[in-house]
Parts: C-alpha cells; sequence; structure tokens
C-alpha cells in the first residue's frame, strides 16, 4: 500500500503505471489557478512537478490584485525589486510580502492580503483619527492593551459631545468592501492573569443612537443608527455586547478603477448634548471585502 502511493506521488512505479510525477507541470499549474494559496503550498509537496508549477509566476501573478504593483511601491518603498543575486523576484515572494500586516502612516494604519482570498484588507487605529477631546484627560485615556493590533485603545471616560472622524486616501484594488468600528463597552484590564472589565463609567449609550457614516470621493454614501447599550441588540443567548470587541457595519463602498486613489471618510457620532456619555473604548476602523466578512459570519 505504501509502495503504491510513494509511486503514484513521484512517477511510475515498477509496474510501468502512470503516476502524479508524469502530470505535465503546465497542467498542475491550470489546476492551481482554481485553488487557493494554502492549498497550493501544501499540494507543492507532493513532487517535483507540483513544486514546479506551484513556484509558477503564472499561477501566483493571479491570486495578487491586478494593482500590485502599485500596492508595492507604496508599501515596500524600501524593497529593492532585485533579491541579492540581482534577479527579480518572484510573483510568490511578492505574495508572501504583501500578507503580512504592513505599517502605513508611521504605523497609524496596517494593510495586507489575505491569505486565502488574496483580497485587500485595511485596519487604521484610533490614533489616526479625529477625535473630540481627545487631547483632555479629563474626557479621554489611552490604554495599552494586547487586545489591539495597534497596542492602544481610546477610552472615553465621559464627554458631552462625542465625535470620531477620520479619512484613508488609498488604491483598493477593485470590488465591494466592508467598513466596520472596532468598539468595546466597559474598560478591562488583567488582573492576576485574568481579563476584567468595569462598567462604572458606561452610560448614555441606551438612551440615542450612535451615527455611522461613510463617504467616498466619487459620490458613494452610506449611514447607519445603532444603540451601543441596547437590549435589542444582545445576541439570540441573551449576552450582553458588554465586555466584548463588536465590529460595528457601517456600511458598503464599491471600487471600480484600482489604478485610481479612492478617499474614504468615516465618522461615528453622537452629539446631543442633553445627556453624556462614557465607557467607550474605541480600536479602529476595519475596511475588509465584503465577500470575507460573509464568509467570516
Amino acid at each position: 500500500m505504501g509502495a503504491s502511493l510513494s509511486n503514484l506521488t513521484e512517477g511510475s512505479g515498477a509496474s510501468g503505471g502512470p503516476g502524479l510525477g508524469d502530470i505535465p507541470e503546465s497542467c498542475v499549474a491550470c489546476v492551481f489557478m482554481h485553488l487557493t494559496p494554502p492549498e497550493i503550498c501544501n499540494l507543492a509537496r507532493l513532487n517535483r512537478a507540483f513544486r514546479g508549477a506551484a513556484s509558477s509566476d503564472y499561477v501566483w501573478e493571479s491570486k495578487l490584485p491586478p494593482n500590485y504593483s502599485l500596492l508595492r511601491s507604496i508599501l515596500l518603498p524600501s524593497s529593492s525589486s532585485s533579491s541579492a543575486n540581482n534577479s527579480p523576484l518572484s510573483k510568490k515572494s511578492v505574495f508572501a510580502l504583501l500578507s503580512r500586516p504592513l505599517p502605513l502612516d508611521d504605523g497609524t494604519k496596517e494593510v495586507w492580503l489575505n491569505r486565502v482570498t488574496g483580497g485587500l484588507c485595511m485596519s487604521i487605529s484610533a490614533k489616526a483619527m479625529t477625535i473630540t477631546g481627545i487631547e483632555d484627560r479629563r474626557y479621554w485615556t489611552w490604554i495599552p492593551t494586547e487586545e489591539s493590533r495597534f497596542h492602544v485603545v481610546a477610552f472615553l471616560q465621559q464627554i458631552w459631545w462625542f465625535e470620531v472622524d477620520g479619512v484613508v486616501r488609498f488604491p483598493f484594488p477593485a470590488g465591494v468592501y466592508s467598513l466596520s468600528f472596532r468598539l468595546h463597552l466597559g474598560k478591562f484590564s488583567k488582573r492576576l492573569g485574568r481579563r476584567i472589565c468595569t462598567y462604572e463609567h458606561t452610560h448614555g449609550w441606551d438612551l440615542k443612537p450612535v451615527r455611522f457614516e461613510l463617504s467616498t470621493s466619487d459620490g458613494q454614501q452610506a449611514s447607519r443608527e445603532c444603540c451601543l447599550d441596547d437590549p435589542e441588540n444582545d445576541d439570540t443567548y441573551g449576552s450582553s455586547r458588554r465586555g466584548c470587541w463588536i465590529e460595528y457595519l457601517v456600511g458598503e463602498f464599491v471600487i471600480s478603477n484600482s489604478d485610481e486613489m479612492t478617499e474614504v471618510r468615516f465618522s461615528m457620532k453622537q452629539i446631543d448634548c442633553t445627556h453624556s456619555k462614557g465607557g467607550l473604548c474605541v480600536d479602529s476602523v476595519n475596511i475588509i471585502p465584503s465577500e470575507l466578512r460573509e464568509k467570516r459570519k
């Protein structure tokens, strides 16, 4: 049994029968065009033909966004277009580089390609946003934490006029994207190695909804209103949203031209000054392909 499997993997066996090693590399490459990058890397271990096809520029170029050269020039400006022996980088190497979280704008943003779909994802730190009252420690404080990819979140103690705005200009590859805010009700910390949350400052989010908005430079708009501390928003098992990181979807936008810079503006606000609100952590805004968001669900 083991000998037969080995013969099938490497090539013709002692009986002269065909094996996977007899399949032309070009045919294997055509099959790889329909597989995901992790699947390609796993199959590359089978034999030489599969390894050769798994390193083909023809295969990996199909996994990269059409504007990958532009993305590379923005995200990897200091990287040489050649390797140490002066040969051009393979498309597989380019994919590997772009699939790592790459810092942008002094580390306040990160961009990467999803390793399975090849779709472009972006995360924008609260540090890159304009937050009303952020410089006054009576209202806001910065909390260092390992729960954020940026290692810090903005915590609101109390304020009357709540407004967070941000903007990003980037050559997004063509597709449909979802934009969401990552928020947390309650102040969290660690005590004796355990995560704990306190809600002494958490108030006001059940009285009036927060308004989320986005707009793009080509005229697209989306908006949504949501009470952050409304019991009706708890899950089907009655679990409270307090103490958990929640992705609040703002809306979607469509990119048709990947060679142009698209400006995306986004905001969340609750400026009804009839009551104060507090006890909210603002981590980041995430922009990901809508199909990837559906898969995560």
